[in-house]
């Protein structure tokens, strides 16, 4: 009797072991946010996106306001279309920016929003037209290499030292 008891709890501190370490594996991959507070969504349209993904954080001054909830791609204006879920309790200007930018050099994206100075702010269904790409470090790099390249090609002039 004495061991089946003590079977019964070691099984149910196992059962609860194996929930926390499944609970911080998904919040720490950003794929669970337990967020009770109601949120209203605002879409953007972005020329490039770069490795920006669904759930992804959007921060105003270092603070997690919301998350990407979608991202899809408008075949009209061929440009990325981000549906951004953000928390009731924070209210941001019609003439906000968003922009795509990366923690650190190569961590990963999420959406940065600089509050406007209107006096009417975002609502439910909203679009927010003033958008910045992310910066590629790929494009980056290519652009300086050709640059580079460009200026190496110096044509001697005509006529020079024999």
């Amino acid at each position: 009797m004495q061991r089946s008891k003590n079977d019964v709890w070691v099984g149910l501190f196992v059962v609860i072991g194996i929930v926390a370490v499944l609970f911080l594996a998904l919040k720490s991959a950003n794929l669970l946010s337990l967020n009770f507070d109601s949120d209203y969504r605002v879409s953007a349209k972005f020329d490039n996106i770069g490795g920006l993904k669904a759930k992804a954080a959007v921060k105003s001054a270092g603070v997690v306001v919301g998350r990407v909830e979608s991202i899809t791609f408008d075949d009209k204006s061929y440009q990325a279309k981000v549906t951004l879920a953000l928390q009731s309790r924070f209210a941001f200007p019609k003439d906000s920016s968003l922009k795509i930018l990366t923690s650190g050099l190569l961590g990963e994206q999420y959406i940065g929003i600089e509050a406007g100075a209107d006096e009417k702010l975002l609502a439910a269904g909203d679009q927010v037209s003033a958008t910045q790409s992310a910066v590629v470090l790929e494009n980056l790099i290519s652009q300086f290499l050709y640059s580079k390249a460009a200026e190496g090609k110096t044509t001697p002039a005509p006529g020079g030292d024999k």
